[in-house]
């Protein structure tokens, strides 16, 4: 197989575009490396499977001519800042539901057979119904950054339909582990690296959060494109449990050896959008016959000491 990943130098895309290689099959990685960074792909780059192509996903002609004559697309390359979206509401139009259809439209020139979509957990919204399944009813959208994923999907469908393009749209929560460069784990460490006597937690801490291991989420993903046999197909990615934000700040200090005083900023969450409780239902993955083998708790350990070991990041990543 000839695979398309778009975000292809990203903690998700690289991670998956290793795993392809490892297959046998011969991946194009597409990245802007807006967030990407050269050393995710450094090992990929000695394989003569592996081409990467550095474009931006707004430039239709580059997209299309990485993407001609590839069997099956991942497309996972978005804007994922969902806390400070209010602050620049067009990036995540431009950068997830516009950068979105120039993927479909590479998708159905190029002649490819199937794409998959990260899509997010958080256009549940504020869920009503816990665990949340695929078919929950949909609330008001809660972000920007979820209104555009839903936009996505919407389009996918569309496509689908329009043109026979089989779809795969993902529903994930967090993701943790090795190259993680972006969210709680992320920040807690960089915050107790300079400070460890105290540490500021946006939220009251109790919100309730699932996270899905890197390795697990990369063998949910390729189970349901082997196996789901729909012409779209919705599947949430995660675990059968979740954690309390207090939780994996014990598990982050024990780990650094650190006892910070705590403080809160008050109510029950961090920003516009932060749901305070996300678990979703993940049966109809699970009966694929995929299951994750990490907990939780081992996902944000594995996260911390992959962070510890390679501080380069936080200068990488500025």
């Amino acid at each position: 197989m000839h695979y398309l990943v778009t975000g292809g130098a990203g903690f998700i895309g690289s991670s998956l575009v290793d795993r392809l290689l490892s297959l046998g099959h011969k991946v194009t990685a597409f990245d802007n490396f807006s967030t990407g960074l050269e050393r995710f792909v450094e090992n990929a780059r000695k394989n003569p499977n592996y081409t990467l192509v550095k474009g931006d996903l707004l430039d239709e002609g580059a997209l299309q001519a990485a993407a001609k004559g590839v069997d099956f697309i991942f497309h996972l390359a978005a804007n994922a800042d969902v806390r400070f979206g209010t602050e620049h509401p067009r990036k995540d139009l431009e950068q997830n539901t516009i950068a979105t259809f120039n993927v479909l439209e590479a998708a159905r020139l190029g002649g490819a057979k199937g794409l998959a979509f990260s899509s997010t957990g958080s256009v549940y919204g504020e869920a009503t119904v816990i665990p949340t399944p695929e078919d929950a009813p949909f609330p008001i959208q809660t972000s920007l950054y979820a209104a555009s994923k839903l936009a996505g999907e919407g389009m996918l469908a569309a496509y689908s339909e329009g043109f026979g393009l089989k779809t795969y749209i993902f529903r994930f929560v967090s993701i943790l582990g090795p190259r993680y460069t972006h969210g709680h784990v992320y920040d807690f460490y960089r915050k107790l690296s300079a400070d460890p006597s105290q540490l500021t937690v946006l939220g009251d801490g109790k919100q309730r959060k699932s996270y899905l291991h890197i390795d697990d989420c990369i063998s949910a993903m390729l189970t349901v494109v082997e196996k789901a046999e729909d012409k779209v197909n919705i599947f949430n990615l995660g675990t059968d449990e979740y954690c309390e934000i207090v939780n994996s700040i014990g598990w982050i200090c024990e780990e650094m050896g650190v006892s910070p005083t705590l403080s809160y900023t008050g109510g029950d969450r961090g920003w516009i959008g932060d749901n305070p409780f996300i678990y979703l239902d993940t049966k109809k993955v699970r009966a694929l016959g995929w299951k994750p083998q990490f907990t939780i708790e081992q996902g944000v350990r594995n996260t911390l000491n992959w962070l510890k070991a390679n501080d380069w990041v936080y200068a990488e990543r500025g």
